[in-house]
Formats: structure tokens, sequence, C-alpha cells
């Protein structure tokens, strides 16, 4: 007998707003194998969340080792993978961008000596339009923790925060985003915010301050009922873990041993980050052999001081240089705090490439190229909830030597994707429309050293590389990383300008923003201490503006504007209009009459159907076949005009008439009588089937069907022209003068436009 009752979850719900369904999160049915598990609702959206995290830490790490994954199911919205294998495969750009989201906002809040592997993965497991799916990522992966006895310091929640037509909305639907000038997803806790990642059409800083504020109102919302799921699972008491070994005698000597080197170091302000590096590292070997051989200790006790020479030291290094940035306004290398490290800047470096710039900012330097291309070169992407093409991609590359590391290359890492999407976002806005600029636009930024945000350097060379391709942006674009150093004893804080590698490393914050001269356009900011405020926000927002125009005054320097033209070797490329009802003329029957086109003059022709137009796109490396691409392509575009010259190919020749097709897919009568002011006896003396010829369209009437075309409009009579006389002696030759569509022997029915069939005989 079957006795099995379904398990009861834990269910709480949230109403954030009037217009729109209730976040409901749930507990306790699926996945109940995990340390934790939820499923968070907003409509039809559902998004499963799990975390393990390992009973035992890993052994010689220093370092939270935790994994997250986000993953879009194609059943979640009713459709099949694209693509040969029909099951979904490795993770999407897309995903892992919102992965990183997640990863963000949660790291900071697991305790900095939990060192056990921890793997949280989100699942869209149904899916909706109304309700984009990367808004409720991050908060089903905190409430995942939440409910399990893993230790963390949240709960915290992710919002997507948008201004839409003025307004600020929270967790807009795709069709709502569309129209947005700010689009922000900002994670935090109850009590401050931890990230921020989004772009914004050259708005203010005050703007982007105030959408931070709305978003953060609603987060504390989420927060509180993840509070109030943990008590109702009876989570709050989290499992023990081992904890980093204390020794504070150990502690207090280190600091007597090595403090003073330390500062020494610290102020001798060596630019080089190697070298600097290379002095600190003396003074930790001197401290390791101080313990080895002068400290009369067992093996044992040896080698655990050894490891807290590891912890003691670094954890002395970041403090003897937060304390020279907070009493001296100084920093290890020698600039004040809101110094911009020198710049420089080249153009046109590379002479194949379509365009190219080196953007070196310290010790940071970006490579980045730009290539042009046609219709058939745009991104396609193919995603659960989006299907769209992408005419601007960026792509950002990180190998191993631009920080002196000795290892291989094995394929793109997350953060070189993460990386690159913040320098896109902050340039998209930037490019012309297609109407002004047609080609695909493909920006690739090759990091080759880094010491400092290579991501900003990415959107500085960006920027001068598409000038110098000849792009014209409506503006150009720069970008900053700011830090921040504070004691929360003493309440003192210091935000930095231009940060190096070791200040993100030992600072409180890494903020980065781009923007033009007029607004910001794009940003990204990790904070990895509680309670940061909104004051030291602002003052990171204006003394970031006042860098970026520094460094945007640098780059005008170098290009101040577009180059007027495309470098010569570039892709010749038009964007041609043609009427709707010629797109089938110009394709011709199973594509025939494009095919012939592209093979004959080098070119690729892309067709697109619009409402009531076709847009034609030319792209070719040969100047010659663009142009008679070009040329043949704006025949489609021409409607008959009474008067008009046309170039017209002949196409069938009867005893007193011939067929000449003048516009493709409309063809004209061409009486003998109009081919010369001599009287014509035979047309094939003049004419073949085949030729092409000058035309003159001399009546028109589409709904008769009368097309009637001239050759010899476009010669100037003889001195002996008498016009009466010649029409005479055509109509004694039976060929009448009545040439729309009545019958008459030996003369046709005119053909109407858009007809080719040959004109039926009386």
């Amino acid at each position: 007998m079957n006795n099995y009752v379904p398990p009861k979850p834990i269910i709480k719900k949230v109403k954030l707003f009037e217009n729109k369904p209730e976040v409901i999160i749930e507990t306790g049915k699926l996945a109940k194998q995990a340390d934790g598990s939820v499923v968070v609702r907003m409509g039809k959206t559902m998004l499963l969340a799990t975390v393990v995290s390992a009973q035992e830490p890993r052994p010689d790490v220093d370092f939270l080792p935790l994994q997250v994954e986000y993953q879009e199911k194609f059943s979640s919205y009713g459709r099949f993978p694209g693509g040969f294998f029909k099951r979904e495969g490795k993770p999407s750009e897309h995903e892992i961008l919102v992965a990183r989201l997640v990863d963000r906002a949660i790291r900071p809040l697991f305790p900095k000596d939990y060192r056990n592997d921890t793997f949280v993965i989100v699942q869209l497991i149904s899916a909706d339009k109304e309700v984009m799916p990367d808004s409720l990522a991050g908060l089903a992966a905190s409430a995942a923790i939440m409910v399990s006895d893993i230790p963390f310091d949240g709960p915290m929640a992710e919002v997507r925060v948008s201004r839409i037509d003025g307004k600020f909305v929270i967790n807009p639907s795709f069709e709502e985003n569309e129209r947005a000038d700010i689009d922000l997803m900002v994670g935090g806790t109850e009590d401050s915010i931890v990230m921020v990642e989004g772009e914004m059409n050259e708005v203010s800083e005050e703007e982007m301050l105030e959408a931070i504020k709305t978003a953060h109102e609603y987060i504390k919302v989420l927060c509180r009922a993840q509070k109030e799921l943990e008590q109702e699972a009876g989570t709050t008491e989290k499992r023990d873990y081992p904890r980093e070994p204390q020794d504070p005698e150990f502690e207090k000597f280190v600091s007597d041993f090595a403090k003073e080197k330390i500062e020494k170091v610290a102020k001798s302000f060596i630019a080089d980050k190697h070298k600097r590096k290379e002095e600190f590292n003396k003074i930790k070997d001197e401290l390791v052999e101080y313990v080895e051989n002068r400290m009369e200790l067992d093996e044992e006790e040896k080698e655990l001081k050894i490891k807290l020479v590891d912890i003691y030291f670094h954890d002395l290094m970041k403090h003897v240089i937060r304390e020279m940035i907070l009493e001296e306004g100084i920093r290890v290398d020698g600039r004040k705090l809101d110094e911009i490290r020198p710049i420089w800047c080249e153009v046109d470096y590379l002479p194949s490439a379509h365009g190219s710039a080196i953007f070196a900012r310290g010790e940071t330097m970006s490579l980045t190229t730009v290539t042009l291309g046609s219709k058939l070169d745009e991104q396609v992407i193919d995603e659960v909830l989006i299907q769209s093409r992408e005419r601007f991609v960026l792509h950002y590359n990180f190998p191993p030597f631009a920080t002196g590391d000795a290892r291989p290359v094995r394929g793109i890492s997350r953060r070189e994707i993460g990386h690159g999407n913040l320098a896109h976002r902050a340039l998209k806005r930037m490019i012309p429309p297609e109407e002004q600029c047609p080609y695909t636009i493909r920006v690739v930024s090759d990091i080759l050293e880094s010491n400092g945000s290579s991501s900003m350097a990415t959107v500085c060379a960006g920027t001068l590389a598409l000038m110098d391709a000849g792009i014209k942006i409506k503006k150009p674009v720069s970008g900053i990383a700011m830090g921040l150093v504070t004691d929360q004893e003493t309440g003192r804080w210091a935000v930095l300008s231009d940060i190096l590698g070791d200040e993100d490393h030992l600072g409180d914050m890494d903020f980065k923003v781009t923007g033009t001269r007029d607004g910001l356009t794009a940003c990204q900011m990790d904070i990895k201490i509680e309670g940061l405020n909104y004051e030291i926000l602002a003052k990171a927002l204006e003394q970031s503006k006042k860098g970026r125009l520094y460094i945007l005054d640098k780059m005008l320097e170098t290009m101040p504007e577009p180059r007027e033209n495309f470098k010569p070797h570039a892709p010749k490329i038009a964007r041609l209009e043609i009427p709707a009802d010629m797109i089938g003329a110009l394709i011709g029957p199973g594509g025939k009459v494009i095919q012939k086109l592209q093979a004959d003059t080098d070119t690729t022709v892309v067709v697109e159907p619009e409402e009531d137009k076709g847009i034609v796109t030319i792209t070719a490396n040969d100047e010659d076949g663009f142009k008679k691409a070009v040329d043949f392509v704006k025949r489609f575009s021409q409607r008959p005009e009474v008067g008009q010259v046309y170039t017209g190919i002949v196409k069938e020749i009867h005893q007193n008439w011939a067929i000449v097709e003048f516009i493709p897919g409309i063809t004209g009568l061409l009486h003998k009588s109009q081919i010369d002011y001599k009287y014509v006896t035979d047309i094939n003396d003049y004419i073949s089937v085949g030729d092409e010829i000058k035309v003159k369209l001399i009546e028109y009437n589409k709904d008769e069907g009368t097309v009637r075309l001239s050759m010899k409009a476009l010669m100037p009579p003889p001195d002996d022209y008498d016009p009466q006389n010649d029409q005479r002696r055509h109509n004694r030759s039976g060929d009448g003068r009545r040439t729309s569509g009545h019958s008459r022997q030996g003369r046709p029915r005119h053909p109407r436009s858009n007809d080719n069939r040959p004109p039926k005989e009386d």
C-alpha cells in the first residue's frame, strides 16, 4: 500500500508592484538532497536554484572556491535548441554574464576564511517574456543559501532598475526594457549595495545614483522575505568549519619584524609593479628564513608558522598601504588620490586593419582593431527568450603575457567575456544607426600589458580605433576605474582614481564607469565591505567624472574626430531601397538573378524586406564590381516616368515592334517607327535580342497596359524631317498609330508592367 505523502513546501510571497505578479519563493519541494534549494517564481517565469558545499575545506587554497552556474533550458519556453545537436551545450555568453552577476553579489558575503568548495546552480525551468529571468537569478541563489546550513552573511537580492519614459521601473519586461535610457542590475543587502552593472544613454551621475537608491528599496523587501523564509525553514543555525589559526603573539612578531621595511618600500613609490612586488617578497623571504633558521621550533610548529607568515604578512602589507593612503593621501606609485597615470595613444598602427589604435595608461595597454563587414557577418543570437542579430560586436582578449605569467592560453575565460561585455555596453549606443553606417562592426581588444583596469583601456582604445576606421560615432567615450579605502572604526575613507591592480586587491571597491562628455554610458561596481553610504558613492562618481574627462581630452589630442573617409582597403558598402514589389524580380526565380549578380561583380548582396520596401545591402572589395552592382540594383528602385531615359535590354523582336525590358521586371513596346527617323524596313537591321539600348519612355498607362518606348526621341532630327509625312508613311505601311492594347492585324496587345508574357497577335 502506498502511503507516500507529497512534500509540503514552505512558501513566501512578496508583492512588489500593484500591476505585476507577486514574487513567490518556495523551498522543500524540489532538489531536497542539495544543501539548499528554492524555486523563485514571478508570473510564468520559474527559476530553480540549488547550492551544495563540501563538508571539508579544500587544502592549500587561500580563497573561497565558489562556482556559480546559470542555465536557461530551451524547454522552459517550448523551444528546441538550434544547431545540429538538439540539447543544451556549454553556457552561452549570456548565461556566463548572468552567472558572473550572481557570483559578484554573493561572494563578498561568505566568511573570509571559508575554504569549502561551493557550487551554486540557477536554472530557468519556465520562461515568460513578461519577466526577464536574470533579474531574479541573484534572489534565487541567495535564498537557496539562506535555507541551507552554509555560513553566509546574507541575505542579498538583485533587481533590475530601468528608467522608461522618465519613470523608474523595477524588473521590467523585455518590451519595456527596449525603451530604457537607464538599465542597471543592482545587488545588495538590507544595509548596503554590493554590486552594480549596466548601461545608460548619457545620463548624469545624479540620475544613476537615484536609480541605485530606487533599486535598494525593493532589495530590502526581498531580503526581509528571505529572512522570514529562513526562520520558517529552521536553517538559522549554520555549520561549523575550520577557522584560520590565530596566533596574536606571532602576528605581533611579524609586525615588529616587517612593518618598517614594508613602509620603506611602499614610500619608495616604485611605479613598476614587478619590481615593487620583488621588494615586498624580499622582506617576506627574510621573515620566512628567520622562522626556519633562527626560531627554535619543531617541524610541525615551523610549518604552521610559515603558513601564518603568508596570512599575517599580507594583512600587514595591506594595512600599511591603506594607512599611507588614508593618513598621507599618497599611493604606492607616488600619485595623489585623484591623479591619473601617464597616457599615450596612437592610431593607424596596423596598416592592414580597417581601423586600429593603441591606448596605454601607466602599465596597462590595449591594442584594438576594427573590422568592417557585410550584413552576412552579423552575429546571430539564438537564446531561449531572445532571437536577434547584432551588427556591433566587441571581443576582449587577455593573454597570459600581459601580466608576465608563464602559462598556456586555454580558450576564452569568463573574465574576458565579462570585461568585453562591459566595453561593448559602453560603446554600443554611440555606434551610428544602420541607415547611416550599414557596416557590421567588430572591435577586438588585445591586452598587451595590465596593471589596472584593462576593460577601461579597451573602451578608450575602442573609441580611437572606431574613429580611425572612419566610423562616425556619435560621441567619443572614455572610461576610468575608481577605488576606495575605508577605515570603518574611525570613519576615514578615500576615493582613488585610476586604480592599480594592487589597489583593486587591497581596496574596498572596484568601480568602473564610462561615458561621453555629456553623460554616462556604462558602469560596473563591486563593493567588498558592508555599509557603503551614498555620500561615498556620490564622491566616487564626482571624482570619476573629472578623471574620465581628463582621459578623454588626452585621447582627442591624438584623434580629435573620426576620419572623413574609410580606409582605401576597407570594403565598399551601399544601402539601397527598392519598392517591395521589386524584391522578387531582383532575387529572381530560385535566386538566379541575385546569384548571377554576385558572381559577375564579386560582391555580397543581401535583400531584407520591410513593411513597404526592400533594403538591399551591397558589400565589395573591388571598386569596379561595386559600382556595377550598385548601378544594377538602382535600376530596381526606378518607377516608370514619362520622359525619363532608361537603359533597356531587348527581350523579343517581332515584325513591326520589339519588347524591351527598360526597368527590371517591366517591359515596354518599341515600335519600328520609334527606332529611327529613317523608314525602318527590318528591325533586325538596327537591334538584336539581348542588345542593351537607350530608350525614352514616351507613354505609360499602367491601367490600360500602355507602355511605349522610343529610340529616335533621343536622336536629333534630320534637317529635312517632316513629322506629318513620317507619320503618314508609317500608317500606310499598316503599322497604325494606336499602340495601347487594341487588337489590330500585325500589332500586339501592349504588355502590362510586371507581365513578361509575350503579347498576343490577332
